[in-house]
């Protein structure tokens, strides 16, 4: 699994994606939250496309690299 900063990928979400915190905080809630990627789940709900999960996946490999 990917490791980052919350922090960083939520200020990422919002200001690249164009997130609300009332997004991210739809997606925190569910109890699945503890066990799948944030940006899986933005995707499973509908909260972002398959291009903006790319550009997700994109930024989170930079970030280990």
């Amino acid at each position: 699994m990917i490791s980052y900063n919350s922090d960083t990928i939520v200020d990422f979400l919002q200001s690249e994606i164009k997130l609300s915190n009332a997004d991210i905080s739809v997606v925190l809630k569910h109890p699945e939250s503890k066990n799948a990627p944030l940006h899986m789940l933005l995707w499973q709900y509908g909260l972002v496309n398959i291009e903006q999960l790319a550009r997700i996946l994109d930024w989170l490999e930079k970030q280990v690299s």
